[in-house]
């Protein structure tokens, strides 16, 4: 009888490659967190470099610029928030009730269909124990994302002192052959990562400053806010702008439905002038993405790392294609390369 043994011979190169895929594996599951969490701090380093390069260049030492930089950016935060906290926490009640009556109001005229269909899935108004346990995890929640910028914004300092002898260790571990490629990406990297930070920041004070002048002249409630809450959902990529004008609706209809009707049609233009007119004059092309690619970057990003991955998702999508022309055009197609880039060219996204 014929021997049907069949012998694999498994190099130990390929060996080392798939353990440490496996390792690589385990620590994103064990420490997806606190990977997240330095990723953070390494684009907010990135973002506030510059600005600590001025102080130096006026002959102010980093040890000392890069921690004044900081503690300034959170106390102009802190300080903005503490200023207007108590118009806030009015505005906010308020708001809170005008969406409970809202809420009351559907269910008085919503089918018996629907409102039993609710009842059967626990979707109905909740009672005052539930409310009570949504309270307690808003507040853990706020207490989480303290300390964590608080780490976040401890790490940025020593990013920002540290960074640079830190890049030079980490490219020191490079194969020869591929530290130029390994620096252009770097120098990519942080090109784009600046784009997008300072892209997110110009469009989020537009829309602040846009919302709030519209619902305060239309005579809608907590206009500031509103305004705020604009801002910072702007910084999610396509859906959070959307997401954010909800409550300004529901606010304005409270005026009277025209008003209502109003802020809808007020939302819906500042998306259309962010999308087709101040995204690209403010990124200049540099970190232009389909709408499909962005929703796409979002998903995976909030599946993967919750909503700082959201955020983060969109200047790593645009990485690819530097990727793709730094790294991945020997095993690509002959002509995929700039096959893709004439695709990009001819939509306009890239």
């Amino acid at each position: 009888m014929a021997d049907s043994r069949v012998t694999f011979d498994i190099a130990p190169r390929a060996l080392v490659k798939v353990l440490a895929v496996v390792v690589l594996a385990w620590l994103w599951l064990s420490l997806w967190r606190l990977l997240m969490l330095v990723v953070m701090a390494i684009v907010l380093a990135i973002s506030l470099d510059p600005i600590v390069d001025w102080l130096c260049r006026r002959k102010v030492p980093r040890a000392l610029a890069a921690p004044l930089i900081v503690v300034l950016v959170a106390a102009v935060i802190t300080s903005f928030f503490l200023i207007a906290g108590s118009s806030l926490a009015s505005q906010a009640q308020f708001l809170g009730n005008q969406l409970q009556q809202a809420e009351r109001t559907f269910w008085e005229r919503a089918p018996a269909i629907i409102r039993n269909a609710m009842q059967h899935n626990g979707l109905l108004t909740p009672d005052a124990t539930s409310i009570a346990g949504y309270v307690v995890g808003a507040g853990r929640l706020l207490t989480a994302a303290i300390v964590v910028g608080v780490l976040a914004l401890v790490l940025t300092i020593y990013l920002l002192i540290e960074g640079r002898t830190a890049y030079e260790w980490t490219v020191a571990s490079v194969p020869p052959d591929r530290r130029d490629r390994a620096h252009v990406t770097a120098h990519e990297a942080v090109r784009r990562i600046r784009s997008y930070v300072a892209g997110n920041v110009v469009t989020s004070s537009f829309a602040i400053v846009f919302v709030y002048v519209s619902l305060t002249l239309l005579k809608v409630p907590g206009a500031m806010l509103l305004a705020l809450l604009a801002g910072v959902f702007d910084f999610v990529p396509v859906l959070g702008f959307i997401l954010s004008s909800v409550p300004a609706v529901v606010l304005g209809l409270g005026v009277s439905p025209l008003v209502g009707l109003v802020v809808a049609g007020l939302y819906v233009l500042y998306h259309l002038i962010e999308n087709y007119y101040l995204g690209p004059k403010v990124y200049g092309g540099k970190l232009r993405l389909s709408h499909l690619a962005v929703i796409l970057a979002f998903a995976v990003g909030a599946e993967v790392g919750g909503i700082v991955g959201a955020i983060l998702a969109l200047p790593v999508a645009a990485m690819y294609p530097v990727i793709e022309g730094i790294w991945l055009k020997d095993y690509l197609g002959r002509d995929a390369v700039e096959t893709h880039r004439r695709i990009e060219r001819r939509k306009g996204v890239g």
